[in-house]
């Protein structure tokens, strides 16, 4: 027999982790053509940071993102970051990538006030050009004006950017006690599923997941980061585990081609997600990092939702077939 129950659960995140300190740092250098490299430490492990940073840096320097690269492929020349955990890049970073913009005007605005003979205050940069204020007829048409005469002028800017969250969150003066977390995000899932009580076999039919994400900076990558987390969230709950490495040690996975994880295959017939936007004042346009997050709503919702179907608790993740089957059994004996 198949019998089918509802489940919800309510999850927050933290995101950054400022009870032990979290620098960034970036640096953006005008090259030749008139793009620019923008270096910075946070690394891109498939979550979509470096597009997030190219656009913070494109939208500060009011140039085309297409004229951004980013690159942090050398470690040992990138500039400070803590790290690609804790959910923290999308908090913590674009501080130091929009200061370090800020740097980078500065330098142009006097470079450019000494070719115009005029104030660096009266430099405007926008729209990929840098103008004169109350005389738009001087001007570099485009950045690639820019960059041409500076470097093969002999010149070379560069914008530098650190940031910290001291200066959001301070520390108490006399017991030096802070909060542990810059920001927290909040999520809800909702998920059916069906259950086959002769083999123990669950079948998640539909999943709704919604996230609080302060500012969706990029909402595609927000959307991939919530049906991404999906996967961590429904090996956890129905399939994964490799301890105690059940039933000797001799099972243990070796390599990563004998580990089984979930794939889309195993995603649900129906799936849905929600973005809410609350901007958070502690980071760049509103924005904080949910990313982890979104692998954990899905688990204690399944959970409760095979609860809902078969009226028995489930209380050790994973949910095999196995486990369901010896906790009917053990209803069963209850009587």
């Amino acid at each position: 027999m198949k019998k089918r129950g509802v489940g919800i659960s309510c999850v927050l995140h933290p995101s950054g982790m400022t009870g032990v300190g979290d620098p960034s740092q970036a640096a953006i250098q005008l090259k030749p053509d008139g793009t620019f490299a923008l270096l910075v430490g946070a690394v891109d492990i498939g979550q979509g940071s470096t597009t997030i940073l190219r656009q913070f840096a494109a939208e500060a320097l009011g140039v085309p993102i297409e004229s951004i690269y980013a690159s942090n492929f050398a470690d040992d020349f990138a500039p400070l970051c803590t790290g690609s955990f804790a959910s923290r890049v999308t908090l913590i970073d674009p501080h130091a990538v929009v200061n370090a913009a800020a740097d980078l005007k500065r330098k142009i605005r006097e470079w450019a006030a000494d070719i115009f003979e005029v104030s660096p205050d009266d430099v405007e940069i926008g729209d990929n050009k840098v103008y004169v204020r109350d005389d738009p007829a001087r001007c570099f048409e485009t950045m690639a004006e820019v960059g041409a005469a500076v470097n093969w002028g002999g010149g070379f800017l560069v914008g530098t950017g650190a940031w910290h969250p001291y200066v959001f969150l301070h520390p108490d003066p006399e017991t030096g006690e802070r909060p542990a977390a810059g920001a927290i995000s909040f999520g809800a899932c909702v998920v059916e599923v069906e259950v086959d009580t002769e083999t123990g076999k669950v079948d998640i039919l539909k999943l709704v997941q919604v996230w609080e994400v302060g500012k969706a900076v990029n909402p595609l990558l927000c959307k991939a980061q919530i049906n991404g987390g999906l996967q961590i969230g429904l090996g956890f709950a129905l399939t994964e585990e490799t301890y105690p490495y059940y039933p000797t040690e001799d099972f243990a996975p070796e390599i990563l081609g004998d580990y089984s994880m979930p794939t889309f295959a195993d995603y649900p017939q129906e799936l849905l997600y929600g973005i809410e936007e609350v901007p958070h004042p502690m980071g760049v346009k509103g924005a904080k990092g949910f990313a982890e997050g979104s692998a954990s709503g899905p688990p204690p919702a399944i959970l409760s939702a095979i609860h809902d179907a078969l009226g028995v608790w489930i209380t050790d993740y994973p949910a095999t077939p196995e486990v369901i089957l010896r906790a009917l059994e053990a209803k069963e004996a209850e009587g």
